[in-house]
């Protein structure tokens, strides 16, 4: 049990790893893997019997639609191709964890989750509107990096 604090330590230094990446094909890459994470995590939670978390993830089902709907028209407006979204290695088993849990455990897991990942997307977002390649995918990064803080700050109010 010492070694979780490390695991956590090291899921938190990931988004320091991802903020340097400027390059308009990784940005695209790491904001579609993050788009589905949010999008997939969301729709695991739509049984939840809390209407608060229901809420809350139907809200980020839409918004993160939204979000991948303005990155791919900012890439086909910067001559960028879009791959199709895959989940990172860490996601995979965030999305697996949150499968596991059941009921209120299972709520609780994915507010947690909610927040890492949403912690990790403002800072790609940000870091891309600063310092991106691409002009219309900066504007589009600057867009949505106000959303995600506003996701972020629901996290942490518990909604």
């Amino acid at each position: 049990m010492r070694y979780v604090p490390l695991a956590i330590a090291a899921a938190l230094l990931a988004p320091a790893a991802v903020a340097q990446t400027t390059a308009a094909p990784e940005f695209v890459k790491e904001a579609g893997a993050s788009d589905k994470f949010e999008i997939d995590s969301s729709k695991l939670v739509m049984g939840s019997q809390d209407p608060k978390v229901k809420q809350f993830a139907q809200q980020m089902v839409t918004d993160h639609t939204n979000s991948t709907a303005q990155i791919k028209a900012a890439a086909a407006q910067d001559g960028v191709k879009v791959p199709s979204p895959m989940l990172n290695p860490m996601q995979k088993d965030m999305i697996a964890k949150l499968k596991a849990a059941k009921g209120p455990a299972r709520d609780q897991l994915y507010m947690q989750q909610q927040m890492q990942a949403h912690q990790m997307a403002l800072q790609l977002h940000q870091t891309y509107a600063q310092g991106g390649d691409k002009p219309a995918l900066k504007a589009a990064a600057a867009q949505i990096a106000p959303v995600v803080q506003n996701h972020l700050n629901m996290t942490h109010s518990g909604m």
